[in-house]
């Protein structure tokens, strides 16, 4: 690619090795999320909520289990500012719920974010200013001191309002654009700022690092928020906050790797929405945490219906391959990935206590609300015989034998790449019902009797082009009596049946299901499935239909019962 000689490192490294997040195999313990949706991720809209959109968006982040919930910048948009005043004179407020406002470091704008929350049980004001060199140098044109003393300002603003208006205030602030800030710089303006603010363990203050634009490796920002954590003036009176954004892709890693490094607490948005490449997405942070076996504190059992009412608020799309809440990320093509997936839902059976570890599913899909059937196992010339068996076992209730569902995968897998397209469910279905079930051509059984005497004796009536007759067997049971008959008076000849019988519950009613397998004289194998309420007549059937697919299969044109015959 050209003029890739005008791009270089933009971030800046702690000044001493800040690496102890590396010696940390897992996160722990939830951190405190909060929900910048409705202030970052709808100002990244194209077209932003209205009123009532975002006071269905705010109920549905309290039902989902935010405790803080950033609702806007009230002093720099009418509409912001009469949500707000909505949210406390309705009293939609949760009393274990806090708010949070932003505000820049200016007086009329921090007196009229004040005015906006009055009646307010508690709130956390977001105070903020950008650090970071390039808008030093380029935006601001102002000195490291000048910047300082906006923050500073704005710190002791924020102390006068909250002293004369009514209710329970955290600061906040954040060094904005701090992933471009040199470290030392960072460090001095935020302790300056905790130097006004006095936090104490009963009034702890926030420090929000934010990855305002992400520069640069997930293991740089974790360094840059170790070396801020470990020497921040009253350190443990202090929350410190992250706020990753995705401009490299990496917002996850980011976020996942500052909290190893002393994050407490992240903010972040519904599957990422936010400005160019979006936000940390808080719900694969969350069910990422899940994976591990740690309550995230979020209720993310209902994924599918948290997706459609975002994506009917917001007017976004959540990608197929969105992690957990994508369309397509539990579902496997593959017949190498199915048939793993498959044994390892069997193996889960015989093992239920055990922890959750079926291959290709890093959790159970529904714990979060989403189907096996339909998710999990779908049909393509891709696929094989392990997942097509398991679609017909779990939606249709037939549990095929191995060979039998090689047979039909290998059917099922021409018809789909003939036809170019993904098979649904009920196709499927339908190939199996007409390939294998209850065959009556050119071979049609109409009935049967038994005697017992040393050997099973049958008279097996049935119809062979167009014609009706009876034809007699001995066995040393039923169905072997049945399959002498067929063989000696046809002039047809198989070998090596294979048998398996289940029953099969259909409403009310209950069906035996048989599948029998025969092989030609050159070892072809070829497979019937019979159903009936009766169990002799489902065997009798699946071998009548296994026969007939091995009658329909040979090349030969002779009628069965002249000069037709198979050794």
């Amino acid at each position: 690619m050209r003029n890739v000689e005008k791009y270089s490192r933009s971030y800046f490294m702690p000044p001493v090795t800040s690496m102890k997040w590396m010696e940390k195999e897992f996160i722990s313990e939830a951190p405190t999320w909060c929900s910048v949706d409705l202030r970052d991720g709808n100002q990244a809209l194209v077209v932003p909520l209205t009123l009532e959109e975002k006071l269905e968006y705010f109920q549905m982040l309290v039902d989902i289990g935010f405790k803080e919930i950033e609702v806007g910048f009230p002093a720099a948009s009418e509409t912001e500012y009469t949500f707000l005043r909505t949210l406390i004179e309705e009293n939609l407020i949760p009393d274990d719920v806090t708010i949070q406002v932003l505000t820049q470091s200016r007086d009329h704008i921090i007196k009229k974010t004040f005015e906006s929350l009055k009646g307010a049980n508690k709130a956390v004001v977001h105070l903020y200013n950008s650090t970071s060199l390039a808008q030093r140098e380029q935006v601001f044109r102002k000195s490291k001191e000048e910047i300082v003393d906006i923050a500073v300002s704005g710190a002791k603003l924020l102390q006068k309002y909250a002293a004369s208006t009514e209710g329970n205030f955290t600061f906040q602030y954040s060094p904005e654009s701090f992933t471009g800030t040199e470290m030392e710089f960072a460090l001095d303006i935020c302790n300056r700022v905790l130097d006004v603010w006095q936090p104490t363990a009963e009034n702890k203050v926030i420090i929000n690092l934010p990855a305002t634009v992400s520069h640069s490796m997930p293991h740089v920002y974790a360094s840059q928020i170790e070396f801020v954590s470990d020497h921040l003036n009253y350190r443990e009176n202090v929350i410190l906050s992250i706020h990753p954004h995705n401009d490299r892709g990496s917002g996850i890693a980011d976020a996942e790797l500052a909290m190893l490094a002393g994050g407490q607490r992240i903010e972040g948005t519904l599957f990422g929405n936010g400005e160019r490449t979006g936000n940390v997405d808080i719900v694969t942070l969350a069910l990422n945490l899940f994976s591990h076996g740690v309550d995230p504190q979020l209720k993310f059992g209902n994924i599918p219906e948290i997706k459609e009412t975002y994506e009917r608020l917001t007017k976004m799309k959540v990608h197929e391959r969105h992690p957990y809440a994508g369309k397509l990320v539990f579902t496997a093509f593959s017949g190498s990935h199915q048939d793993a997936i498959t044994k390892g839902f069997k193996w889960r059976e015989e093992n239920e206590n055990e922890p959750w570890k079926v291959p290709y599913l890093v959790i159970d899909p529904k714990d979060i609300g989403r189907e096996y059937e339909g998710d999990i196992i779908r049909i393509n010339s891709q696929s094989g015989k392990g997942g097509i068996g398991y679609l017909l076992e779990q939606q249709y209730g037939y549990d095929l034998p191995p060979k039998m569902r090689e047979n039909f995968g290998y059917k099922v897998k021409n018809v789909s790449d003939h036809q170019n397209k993904e098979l649904m469910p009920d196709e499927i279905y339908n190939i199996f019902i007409e390939g294998y079930v209850n065959i009556q051509t050119p071979v049609e059984f109409i009935s049967y009797e038994n005697t017992k005497e040393d050997q099973f004796r049958t008279i097996l009536t049935i119809q062979v082009n167009n014609e009706i007759m009876d034809i007699t067997g001995v066995g040393n049971g039923r169905l072997d009596a049945i399959s002498n008959a067929l063989q000696t008076k046809l002039g047809i000849h198989f070998s090596d049946l294979v048998y398996k019988e289940h029953a099969q519950e259909i409403g009310s009613r209950s069906q035996a299901v048989s599948y029998i397998g025969i092989k030609d004289e050159n070892g072809v194998q070829h497979w019937g499935c019979g159903i009936d309420p009766d169990i002799m007549n489902s065997s009798i059937r699946a071998l009548f239909s296994a026969i007939n697919n091995m009658v329909k299969s040979s090349k030969s044109s002779r009628q069965i019962g002249s000069s037709y015959s198979m050794k």
